[in-house]
């Protein structure tokens, strides 16, 4: 009697599943959709959702302008960034703090660490500048309940700001590039475009947005040491803060009313960083190269925990 399992009828068995179509091969990997087209997915949701927002304050606020008009312009941009990422969440089947903004860790330790660290940050490259004699901080601009209203106003701006540039920067992009090139190199990349961004603003030039991504760079690091956005939000929504409120000096050439000083800057572009503020001096460089060593020693690699689910591998 033939055995069963051997035979012409059993080659087939010997040839393995069937080889992936090309379509297959482009478009799925080993998990799931390729890390490239859920990017793509990500960026296209963003700009489709930021548009259609758009309209509809543009619909319902036509007379809007000035300060509430920025900020009604950063709200939605905030939104743009968060709502696909928390639908490709869903799809994806893993938690959206996996990105780097956990509810567990909203606005806890890390973040006001990072506050601090970009107030700091920013008064030591300010306070360095006083001392080449290039920056001035001036009499007071603003009186009485005006500091309390622009202080409010700007700290919760900036808050905006810094999770929004984090999120789009360095949560679902940089979590999901890193599936497919591995964390540097994808933090490279985006901190590319960070820094070219930039270059819209009025007033901003090639080194402050080389300034920007070396910041970004920076950022990443903070993201890779603590397994967290929120610390990377916190330092930036205080920078801004301390740039354009506490100090009243450009921030990548943008210079708002409600300022509290009346500063000004005096000596070589090179030093003052011209129109583009602090971010523009070729100090800012010096900072974030010590900024990076200080990090690097009080959070140090080798006390992250192998448990924690942030989700940003170690490639």
């Amino acid at each position: 009697m033939n055995d069963p399992g051997s035979g012409p009828a059993s080659e087939s068995n010997l040839a393995g599943p069937p080889s992936p179509s090309l379509i297959q091969s482009v478009f799925i990997g080993p998990a799931g959709l390729r890390a490239g087209w859920r990017f793509a997915i990500y960026l296209l949701a963003c700009f489709v959702l930021l548009r259609a927002l758009s309209l509809i304050i543009g619909f319902l606020f036509p007379r809007l302008q000035g300060l509430w008009a920025l900020f009604a312009g950063e709200c939605q941009l905030l939104v743009a960034a968060i709502v696909p990422a928390g639908a490709l969440s869903r799809v994806e089947r893993r938690p959206f703090g996996s990105y780097g903004l956990s509810r567990e860790r909203a606005f806890g330790a890390f973040f006001w660490a990072g506050a601090l660290w970009g107030l700091v940050s920013i008064t030591v490259l300010l306070v360095a500048m006083r001392g080449f004699g290039a920056f001035y901080f001036g009499g007071l601009a603003l009186h009485g309940v005006r500091i309390l209203k622009f202080a409010a106003f700007w700290g919760v701006l900036f808050l905006i700001v810094g999770l929004f540039e984090e999120f789009l920067f360095r949560g679902y992009t940089q979590f999901t590039l890193a599936e497919g090139i591995g964390f540097w190199p994808a933090a490279v990349l985006l901190s590319a475009a960070f820094g070219a961004i930039h270059l819209r603003n009025q007033g901003e030039a090639w080194i402050g947005a080389l300034g920007a991504a070396f910041i970004g760079l920076f950022f990443c690091l903070t993201l890779r040491r603590t397994r967290s956005l929120w610390f990377a939000a916190g330092m930036h929504a205080s920078w801004d803060w301390g740039e354009t409120f506490l100090y009243s000096v450009p921030d990548s050439g943008f210079l708002p009313p409600g300022h509290l000083l009346n500063s000004s800057f005096h000596g070589p572009q090179w030093l003052t960083g011209g129109s583009v503020g602090p971010e523009g001096s070729v100090l800012l460089f010096a900072l974030i190269a010590v900024m990076w060593v200080v990090f690097g020693r009080m959070y140090p690699a080798q006390q992250l925990l192998a448990g924690e689910t942030q989700g940003h591998r170690e490639n």
